[in-house]
């Protein structure tokens, strides 16, 4: 497979509902990358669960050919993220309630995980980074995803000042499978202030280099998750 190049290259607008390729993707076959687009389209909230995916549309948004497209939709298969839907070709996956249960438990682990680990390899900056997100969460109050997207972005800058490749790894793809849970539990009545405050708590202890207590925290706030979670599965 060919080398991704600058022509295939797609800008990225400032919108949540982007399938592009990326930039910083531009040494990876077209293969390769096409996947990272997809597995971003699906943690970014571009493609929710029961939407079907065509080969024809997804080569045209990226504007490549559909022997990419074809070789990511099987990786993303092998990984039961998509799946067959019939005669209707591949929709993205909805995971059932046990499945949510036992994502949700690997989550608090490694998400606890991530935090002691950053609050022993934070660099200041990306402390700052961690409180400008969050604020953002707070600014978004009356938007549930941009809480979603601010939320997100949060996790991730404490998943690399974890400095830990194999940690960062695993809750990678665990995003990919949180996106199988269908729409965002800041939608539920009542949830983002005290999402507000459990941000606020991890950011403070990691700031202080407190691992136990950010470990502490950031469990709290996936035990959070899981009850707001159970709320829009059970309706």
């Amino acid at each position: 497979m060919r080398a991704m190049s600058n022509a295939a290259t797609l800008s990225a607008p400032e919108t949540p509902d982007r399938l592009t390729l990326d930039a910083q993707d531009s040494g990876l076959s077209l293969g390769e990358a096409t996947y990272r687009a997809l597995c971003r389209a699906l943690r970014e909230g571009v493609f929710q669960p029961g939407d079907r995916l065509r080969e024809e549309e997804v080569a045209r948004r990226l504007a490549v050919s559909r022997t990419p497209v074809r070789e990511a939709f099987g990786r993303l298969q092998a990984r039961r993220l998509i799946e067959p839907a019939g005669g209707r070709g591949l929709i993205v996956r909805r995971l059932e309630l046990s499945e949510a249960l036992e994502l949700y438990a690997l989550r608090e682990i490694l998400e606890g995980a991530a935090a002691r680990l950053a609050a022993q390899h934070a660099f200041p900056a990306e402390i700052e980074m961690m409180r400008d997100h969050a604020a953002a969460f707070e600014r978004a109050a009356a938007d549930p995803r941009l809480m979603e997207r601010e939320n997100r972005l949060l996790h991730e800058a404490i998943f690399r000042a974890a400095r830990n490749r194999y940690l960062d790894a695993a809750l990678r793809d665990m995003q990919d499978s949180l996106a199988l849970l269908g729409p965002t539990t800041f939608g539920v009545a009542g949830r983002s202030e005290p999402a507000a405050r459990e941000h606020s708590a991890m950011i403070e202890a990691i700031a202080a280099r407190d691992a136990g207590v950010a470990e502490t925290a950031a469990r709290a706030h996936m035990r959070a998750a899981l009850k707001a979670r159970l709320k829009l599965i059970q309706g």
